[in-house]
């Protein structure tokens, strides 16, 4: 893998993010991007840097890492640190790529940060190929690629191992991650709104607190990315 894996951790304790960080600067490929010991800011932390891998304590005050997992989508790798072995299965129901147990062995560190390197080399995610106001995806197996006008779209859904881009006209499917197609859109222009959804700003139709409607069709709007959506759309004043 060409880039390095951008990573945070978030842990209640100091000396848990010590262990981590040592480990971390040993490896190459994996830079750390930040750490905290308050789990609310870890979700804030996740939002403003988009890691691909978190390494996240189950056990915390105020959210445990369980619940912080299923606000950060699916796009973000997870490796989950604890000292209790009864919460392993619970963190593979979350789709956790890995679990480490407290005191964690450098050797078995290794070993998950490994699976998430071979879980970005498996992925046959096909580079997106962009110019200022379109891109083209791959949207079969056939090495087909169409191409995607940046005004023509109204909302990008992510669903499982795809994400569909709605236009006025058609339906493309790509495989692909939200995450990717999110960074080959301009910010002023498209906001997540959801784990799963990025919508286009001068496409919506009305808003409330919880659903946002473009095109006829009223998607969700999660709790994680309310109000720097409000944020947004009062400064354009749509």
């Amino acid at each position: 893998m060409a880039e390095s894996l951008k990573c945070i951790i978030i842990d209640d304790e100091p000396p848990a993010i010590k262990v981590l960080k040592t480990f971390v600067g040993k490896m190459k490929n994996i830079e750390l991007l930040t750490s905290t010991t308050d789990a609310l800011e870890g979700l804030d932390l996740i939002k403003k840097h988009n890691p691909d891998l978190v390494f996240l304590d189950i056990q915390m005050p105020d959210l445990t890492g369980i619940q912080l997992s299923k606000m950060i989508g699916d796009s973000t790798n997870i490796i989950f640190t604890t000292a209790y072995t009864q919460f392993a299965i619970e963190g593979f129901q979350v789709n956790a790529v890995d679990y480490l147990l407290k005191p964690i062995a450098f050797p078995r560190f290794i070993e998950a940060v490994e699976k998430v390197k071979k879980k970005f080399s498996s992925e046959i995610i096909t580079e997106i190929i962009q110019s200022d106001d379109y891109f083209f995806v791959k949207t079969d197996g056939k090495n087909r690629f169409q191409k995607v006008k940046l005004d023509e779209i109204l909302f990008a859904e992510s669903i499982k191992n795809y994400v569909v881009i709605h236009t006025k006209n058609e339906q493309l499917v790509t495989y692909n991650t939200l995450k990717k197609i999110q960074q080959s859109l301009p910010e002023d222009q498209f906001i997540k709104i959801h784990k799963s959804y990025i919508v286009a700003l001068n496409k919506i139709k009305k808003t409330d607190t919880s659903e946002v409607w473009i095109d006829g069709k009223n998607l969700p709007l999660g709790d994680t990315y309310r109000a720097e959506f409000f944020k947004e759309i009062n400064t354009k004043k749509l």
